[in-house]
């Protein structure tokens, strides 16, 4: 696989992000033949909640759906204490609606539920009272798992959600949902990291 063949995936990425939510998502898609982008309110270069200094490869407003096989939103400070990363949840609407999965991980969960985008699509966060204090009418759809897929319909784009402390669930949910391993591949990736199964390595490595 190429990343030509692959495609582009975009990694949002702002002040205090949270750098650890999508590390083994990000480069597991790079070794897999995808090319991952930073997407930053601007070009300015942001600092993560590690303090490692980045500089966005392109800004918000650049972002197309078309261009893009994924927009993957990490955890920050700042989906809870205001609406700075608001244009964000904007984009991963346009995503949606253009039928481009979003994957979204901690606070991104709440920034999305306050767009509206988890009112009617199969989601998980942190824990369910976080996403109720936003106020969203998508409570019902809530389901207590590490990871889930809502599937999309009528078009729309397929969402993936996780919680804060399953960053390994969620790569899961990503390589499931673009096809980047086969079930056996993947269920021996997953019991390899999340579970340090060192059976799985065998299985990975004898493929």
């Amino acid at each position: 696989m190429t990343s030509s063949s692959a495609g582009t995936v975009y990694l949002a990425v702002y002040d205090t992000f949270a750098d650890w939510e999508t590390g083994h998502t990000t480069a597991h898609l790079t070794q897999n033949g995808y090319t991952v982008r930073t997407v930053g309110l601007t070009r300015e270069p942001v600092t993560t909640m590690g303090g490692l200094r980045v500089r966005p490869d392109l800004a918000v407003d650049e972002l197309r759906p078309q261009d893009s096989a994924l927009l993957i939103l990490t955890g920050a400070a700042a989906w809870d204490t205001g609406e700075a990363l608001a244009p964000f949840a904007r984009a991963a609407r346009g995503f949606l609606d253009a039928g481009t999965p979003v994957a979204a991980i901690c606070g991104a969960t709440a920034g999305l539920a306050r767009e509206g985008l988890l009112d009617d699509r199969a989601h998980t966060s942190a824990v369910s009272f976080y996403l109720a204090a936003t106020g969203y009418a998508g409570g019902e759809r809530y389901v207590e798992a590490d990871a889930v897929t809502d599937p999309g319909a009528d078009g729309g784009g397929r969402l993936v959600t996780a919680g804060p402390t399953e960053p390994v669930a969620f790569a899961r949910e990503v390589f499931a949902l673009l096809g980047v391993y086969d079930a056996k591949k993947l269920d021996a990736w997953y019991r390899l990291f999340h579970d340090s199964d060192p059976s799985a390595y065998e299985v990975l490595q004898g493929e």
